[in-house]
């Protein structure tokens, strides 16, 4: 197709987008521990959500597996962004085995909040995801018992406390926000002395997303969301177009680009959840304009400049 048969379509690409500080952080401290230890390092599940990363880092000598009984002896472990239960390093510890954490600093900082919490006596109504590794590592933070799992809003409605009177929340640091709102009105009605977090547990990169998207939503025909379908900001961003009303599609790759979801759309907004580089943004562009004559404009609605410290041991390596 020659330049000037090529349909126009203009590009709305959301900042933030992509990488965020945990993300970043968890990645470079994989990279670092090759470079330290040499290949091969173990790293207990996917670092990140993005089959991408994982696939780059096995190439550079990264071994992924899900328990830790997979790691030999003697082997270096690295501990997901998405953070472990407290079981997990002392297994390791146990082992003599060497372990790096990569836990995003703002899941930790849920986690010891949530061990403050049980040490005061409070019961802790979490909200999250049911089986996702963050909300799998929180509840491993405390003993058995001392949380209860609520998902949605019909969940804050049935649930029945032992002692209403002695409850806090805390939350996964990837929910969409406005229904972790919701979900929070509801238990805030039903149980209004139960004791808020310190500050926002959902993420700012979550939170920011977010908002981005919804910037643009209005003024695009379509949103395509660069990031993993087990990514959950990822498929919340998805979720947050659509409920702008806007149609809304997750991909992790240009090559998974469905051409009829195109179908006259004249104006597609761009983003990309916090566990994708920016080149699968770059490599989407490209793939648009092999058939379309492309225009982008960044719309930026804040501008992120956290950045985490790497755990002793790997900043002089850095």
């Amino acid at each position: 197709m020659s330049p000037i048969d090529k349909p126009p379509l203009e590009l709305l690409i959301a900042a933030p987008r992509g990488f965020c500080a945990g993300v970043d952080r968890a990645i470079r401290i994989v990279e670092l521990a090759i470079e330290k230890h040499g290949a091969p390092v173990y790293v207990r599940h996917e670092i990140v959500h993005n089959k991408f990363v994982v696939d780059t880092l096995k190439a550079q000598g990264a071994i992924f597996v899900e328990e830790l009984d997979e790691v030999p002896d003697g082997a270096p472990v690295v501990f997901s962004a998405h953070g472990v239960p407290k079981s997990v390093p002392l297994d390791a510890q146990n082992r003599g085995l060497e372990y790096l954490d990569a836990t995003c600093p703002l899941v930790s900082k849920v986690h010891r909040q949530a061990e403050r919490l049980v040490a005061q006596g409070r019961h802790i109504v979490f909200i999250g995801h049911a089986g996702h590794p963050e909300v799998i590592g929180t509840f491993g933070q405390v003993p058995a018992g001392a949380m209860s799992l609520i998902e949605t809003v019909e969940d804050a409605e049935v649930f029945m406390p032992i002692d209403h009177t002695n409850l806090a929340f805390l939350t996964q640091t990837t929910l969409s926000v406005d229904d972790t709102a919701a979900v929070v009105a509801t238990l805030q009605r039903r149980f209004p002395q139960m004791l808020p977090p310190r500050g926002e547990d959902i993420c700012y990169a979550t939170s920011n997303r977010q908002t981005a998207v919804k910037a643009i939503a209005h003024s695009v025909d379509a949103v395509l969301v660069i990031g993993a379908p087990n990514s959950s900001n990822s498929v919340r961003l998805v979720e947050v177009a659509e409920r702008e009303g806007t149609p809304a599609m997750l991909i992790q790759r240009a090559s998974e680009l469905d051409w009829d979801f195109l179908a006259g759309v004249g104006t597609l907004g761009i983003t990309a959840g916090a566990s994708a580089p920016e080149l699968l943004v770059r490599e989407l562009v490209d793939r648009l304009s092999e058939r379309f004559t492309v225009s982008e404009r960044e719309v930026e609605t804040n501008r992120e400049t956290i950045a985490f410290k790497l755990p002793r041991g790997l900043e002089a390596a850095a």
